[in-house]
């Protein structure tokens, strides 16, 4: 055995047990420790207030759903609730637009298969953190786990670029799709207004410059709870705006034939994957997981399982809605669709005003959550761990780091002003590896099933599969950003 130190405490003793994990040299185990005690990032960041008997986490994430983790203890003592992480992701409004690249079949089976393979991989990586704890180690963040089972190399070079790249992007497009939810509720009332775009989108950055100062996941437990009810509100809006516009007089005729080339289809296609891959990714699963008190056995998939009940009744019902109702001409953000530039509403003011409130509330928790794993390196670098959180020394570069990196991600949301390619690229580079392909990796590097198993070859085929995905996407995705910015200059005002 090779004893090292917890990151989340700094006490907890760990264990590296060498005939199923990764065997690293006392020197190797030494830095660990001496790392995890100056941890600033893991101590100020992603600090575990989970409760034991009962901790309550939702998580609608990117980018992805809910995480609704109940845990109870074990001796049913009275219960205590903790929103802690609850955020919920809109990308679903670019659901319908999905479809257009798929058609029904291929879009409906395509929905169902994202959420089945979603729901095991994070089940798996779920018992692998299980694992771990259970062997002395508590892992709290997505690199880590993948040092600790793969080794040094994954985490630095694989896991660590590709999580803050899925980060960034989402922070960059929750930034934009806000944006466009302003310039709408203002076109509203100033149909001939002169505000553009990119106002919209600095409005926004300033408001996230201000909330990127709450110091943690756990400061965000009401914003997020906030999150959740305006996800559910902006769900129904959306479905009862859909089949509103549907019937309207002034609607457009439905064709549900794929458009384009047949260069062109194909494309499509994988871009529309990707953008499935957002929609269900989450991408820092370790990272809520380690918010809840320890031990944590059962509290995920519990979790999970209540989860993907939201899933059908919001995820479904948006896509099947926004595609009936618009066809092929399902645009990236589905409110284009309810107010054309061409014509006449679709659908009344006030719904389309409240719609695009609830998406702009949830939208900035969507943000700070996908803020923090990049705030943890930074404080993990900046920060010193042995004085106060809120210490001069501490405050200070925690808010120009922040500042500088919300300024850096709402400068590139203005210039290029495309939402549906930068969820296509996200989700292809960032989710479809972190939450299709790593899981059954890291599954199968720690438990080492037997090639005779019906568990490994289905994590192979998975893995194999959207690997291809991933990589054919990033190029779809890439292919419609520089088709796009020949038709739009930098700072488009669409």
């Amino acid at each position: 055995m090779v004893a090292a130190t917890d990151a989340s405490n700094g006490e907890l003793p760990i264990s590296v047990n060498k005939s199923k994990h990764r065997i690293y040299s006392e020197s190797q185990a030494a830095q660990f420790q001496t790392a995890a005690k100056l941890d600033a990032g893991a101590v100020f960041v992603l600090e575990s207030k989970g409760t034991n008997p009962l901790s309550l986490s939702l998580s609608l994430s990117p980018q992805s759903i809910i995480v609704l983790v109940c845990c109870v203890c074990r001796d049913m003592a009275p219960c205590r609730i903790s929103f802690d992480h609850i955020y919920c992701s809109t990308s679903s409004v670019e659901l319908p637009f999905a479809f257009t690249g798929l058609g029904w079949g291929p879009g409906t089976v395509a929905l169902i298969l994202g959420a089945a393979i979603t729901f095991y991989s994070y089940v798996l990586i779920s018992k692998v953190l299980e694992d771990t704890e259970a062997h002395g180690h508590r892992i709290i963040r997505f690199r880590d786990l993948a040092g600790h089972v793969l080794g040094p190399t994954w985490s630095t070079f694989v896991v660590l670029p590709v999580q803050f790249v899925l980060c960034l992007g989402t922070i960059i497009g929750s930034t934009l799709l806000a944006g466009q939810s302003m310039k709408i509720i203002y076109l509203i009332y100033h149909p001939h207004g002169s505000m553009k775009l990119y106002e919209f989108i600095i409005i926004v950055g300033i408001i996230m410059i201000i909330l990127s100062q709450l110091p943690s996941f756990h400061s965000l437990r009401y914003l997020n709870l906030l999150s959740l009810l305006m996800c559910l509100g902006y769900s129904t809006s959306v479905v009862g705006a859909s089949i509103y516009a549907g019937h309207s007089s002034h609607a457009p005729s439905r064709d549900y034939s794929l458009p384009g080339s047949s260069t062109g289809k194909i494309f499509n296609a994988f871009n529309a994957l990707a953008i499935i891959a957002t929609t269900y990714g989450n991408g820092i699963i370790p990272e809520i997981q380690a918010t809840l008190a320890p031990p944590v056995a059962g509290k995920m998939v519990r979790g999970l399982l209540l989860t993907y009940a939201v899933v059908v009744s919001t995820f479904f019902s948006v896509a099947f809605s926004g595609y009936w109702a618009f066809g092929n001409l399902a645009a990236g953000n589905i409110f284009y669709n309810f107010a054309p530039t061409d014509g006449p509403s679709l659908i009344p003011n006030w719904l389309l005003f409240l719609a695009n409130m609830f998406v702009i509330v949830q939208l900035f928790a969507v943000a700070l959550v996908y803020s923090q794993p990049t705030f943890e390196i930074i404080e993990g670098r900046a920060s010193d761990v042995e004085q106060k959180r809120f210490a001069l020394r501490n405050f200070l570069p925690r808010l120009v780091l922040r500042s500088v990196f919300i300024a850096v991600a709402t400068l590139i949301a203005a210039m290029i002003p495309f939402f549906g390619d930068i969820n296509a690229f996200i989700g292809a580079f960032g989710f479809t590896p972190l939450d299709f392909v790593f899981p059954m990796i890291l599954y199968n590097a720690n438990f080492k099933p037997s090639p005779r198993t019906l568990i490994f070859w289905v994590n192979m085929i998975i893995m194999v599969v959207y690997t291809a995905i991933g990589i054919l996407g990033c190029i779809s995705a890439i292919r419609q950003i520089v088709i796009d910015s020949q038709n739009y200059k930098l700072f488009a005002n669409v």
